[in-house]
């Protein structure tokens, strides 16, 4: 196994008590179990150091503390719990670093996730970008589809959301459906928002029956649920550029999402 894979255990917390504002919670993993207290107004969080969880958990305390820190504080109850993963070698700063992709890969039936340096190696690749044109109300996405060859296949579609962030995920979905029979890709975007929910976020949540740490069912989940049906069995890459940078093909789909949004040109391909 490449040594910067991700390795994770599958954890499950639940919100046990609470005591002058703190919450005791119990953390199960691998037929162990301990208690773990947080404040959610300070945003403290208070571990001890008794078993193999324990020292998992105090090797991986940033993790767990952006999990709890960023749940709301009318979230935490007793009762409540969730599932969530703690990544050995996941470490932040590459997942953050806009100079290296994220790679997906489910192929033969796994879920990996990790960062790698990024290279101009031939691979299929897809150009994706959205837009939403708030003074005509008007949305569209584009895929540019680049093969190992310098053609270029561009295909786009208006559509009626409103969230760009959304609209850039619909540009994706649209990328890989017509690229169904490719195993082996590279996405390329201008949206952090697609990579992370792509690469991060879609993971816990499918742990959680598309349910958020929030406690609160996943919002779009039908385009979720097409991208998770989408990326079975494949291997893909997630390339970072930023928009309006005068990229080539990034250009180019932030032309054609606009020309589409705005019916200059036949608006569905």
């Amino acid at each position: 196994m490449n040594e910067t894979q991700d390795k994770y255990d599958i954890f499950l917390m639940e919100i046990i008590a609470v005591q002058d504002g703190a919450y005791l919670i119990k953390i199960i993993a691998n037929k162990q179990f301990t208690l773990i207290k947080y404040h959610p107004s300070k945003k403290e969080l208070s571990l001890t150091d008794d078993n193999k969880l324990d020292t998992k958990l105090n090797k991986n305390k940033y993790q767990l503390k952006k999990i709890l820190n960023n749940k709301r504080p009318d979230t935490f109850f007793p009762g409540f719990k969730l599932k969530f993963i703690l990544r050995d070698n996941h470490k932040t700063i590459e997942f953050n670093d806009l100079s290296k992709i994220i790679v997906l890969d489910r192929r033969n039936g796994g879920y990996k996730t990790y960062a790698e340096v990024k290279s101009d190696k031939e691979i299929y690749r897809i150009y994706t970008d959205g837009c939403y044109l708030h003074k005509l109300k008007k949305g569209a996405f584009v895929a540019i589809i680049k093969p190992f060859t310098n053609k270029l296949n561009i295909h786009y579609d208006q559509t009626d959301e409103t969230s760009s962030s959304l609209i850039e995920l619909l540009a994706v979905i649209r990328g890989l459906e017509v690229s169904n029979q490719i195993r082996k890709l590279r996405v390329i975007t201008d949206s952090r928002y697609v990579i992370k929910g792509l690469t991060e976020w879609i993971f816990n949540w499918k742990l959680n029956d598309w349910y958020t740490a929030q406690g609160e069912k996943v919002k779009n989940i039908n385009y979720w649920k097409r991208f998770d049906e989408l990326s079975k069995d494949k291997y893909m890459e997630f390339e970072w550029v930023k928009g309006h940078s005068e990229h080539p093909e990034n250009t180019l789909c932030d032309f054609y999402a606009k020309q589409v949004a705005i019916r200059e040109l036949n608006y569905k391909t």
